[in-house]
């Protein structure tokens, strides 16, 4: 397009030779035209060969813009080969082996490696001393000592309420051996014999289906936070006197499904008692055991040969299971109140003697005060 536009702006304006004149001027005129012609001729040549030899300004910018893709096929995994003596930075690292400092590592121990000590263990430790001759005759008193700290920092573990709780039988951690949440300790048919000692914080404790024969006045002392006991069906003979009166805080107790001869003294904050199938007999609960505790709201005392109702109960009570003993007579007094007629004891709502030996048709004055009339035999 440069050179025709150049052809066409050099040309002569005439496109046809001029027309023809006779005479001498008219040949000079002839010849100059033709003259003229040749020279714009050799011009446009000129300027067609330069205009050729030249790429076009938008061919060059295309060029310069794309690539060809078909060729442009660059090997990744030798890429950094290719490059490697550009960016060698002498460091020796590579992506795929990263830089180790030596020493940071832990070093390798074929045998088991016991827990690191808690800071209440290492505050209780003893530093090591040389030995010498006049130690010699101590050395199981040292022994001794040892173990007898061992105990006691076992026992802190247990006030500070370290997560594994202190040592119990096989010395396992009572909550390795058993399931911690919380407050609650779960230990439910995990073939315990007695009962394991527990962290100090603990406010429910389950040691149900196992072979747990006595409680002692050892196992729940200093344990103002706990709350219920439940060690159904186990093989429990006896409890301690004073084991769980001194517990402030102690609400339900269960020993239901085991032997237990005689109910200890409880605190006055319990809520429920469940006693049930064990051996009280006639002998096997104090007399007013259940008088002070204002909070009592339900005293299951199934299946346990007992001859008489305990009493006197809490106005607070709710619901008194009796059923499958051996009670043959009730006074009218049981319940109510004789001596006020407008006595009403509205909380006591379940009250269960049937499969007792008595005929509940026979005192009809000692159920006025209650809201409804108690199960058992009519007749």
């Amino acid at each position: 397009m440069i050179s025709a536009f150049l052809a066409l702006s050099l040309s002569p304006e005439p496109s046809t030779p001029p027309p023809h004149q006779p005479g001498a001027f008219g040949r000079a005129g002839e010849r100059g035209w033709m003259m003229k012609t040749l020279v714009c001729l050799v011009l446009g040549l000129f300027v067609l060969k330069v205009a050729v030899a030249l790429p076009p300004r938008r061919v060059r910018q295309v060029e310069l813009d794309t690539y060809d893709s078909a060729n442009y096929d660059v090997d990744l995994e030798n890429l950094n080969l290719e490059t490697q003596d550009i960016y060698d930075y002498d460091d020796g690292l590579t992506i795929d082996e990263p830089q180790i400092e030596i020493g940071t590592l832990a070093p390798m121990v074929d045998s088991y490696l016991a827990p690191t000590a808690s800071l209440e263990e290492e505050d209780s430790e003893v530093p090591l001393r040389p030995f010498s001759s006049s130690t010699s005759s101590g050395s199981s008193a040292s022994s001794a000592s040892s173990a007898s700290s061992g105990s006691s920092a076992s026992s802190t573990s247990g006030e500070s309420g370290v997560l594994m709780g202190p040592d119990t039988q096989g010395g396992l951690p009572v909550c390795l051996l058993c399931t911690c949440l919380g407050g609650s300790v779960y230990c439910d048919d995990a073939k315990l014999e007695s009962v394991p000692q527990l962290p100090k914080e603990t406010t429910h404790f389950y040691a149900r289906y196992n072979m747990i024969t006595k409680i002692h006045k050892s196992d729940f002392a200093h344990m103002n936070s706990l709350k219920k006991i439940d060690v159904t069906s186990n093989q429990i003979s006896a409890i301690d006197e004073g084991a769980l009166f001194g517990l402030p805080a102690l609400e339900e107790l269960v020993v239901r499904e085991n032997s237990v001869a005689q109910l200890p003294a409880l605190p006055d904050t319990m809520v429920l008692i469940d006693a049930s199938h064990n051996r009280l007999g006639s002998r096997g609960i104090q007399n007013e055991a259940f008088k002070d505790m204002h909070n009592l709201m339900y005293l299951y005392l199934t299946d346990n040969n007992i001859d008489h109702i305990p009493v006197p109960l809490p106005d607070s009570l709710r619901s008194l299971h009796l059923q499958n003993n051996n009670i043959q007579m009730m006074h009218e007094d049981t319940f109510c109140n004789m001596n006020d007629f407008n006595y009403i004891r509205n909380a006591l709502e379940d009250i269960r003697l049937d499969g007792n030996p008595i005929n509940l048709s026979h005192t009809p004055q000692a159920y006025v005060c209650l809201p409804r009339v108690p199960i058992g035999d009519l007749v």
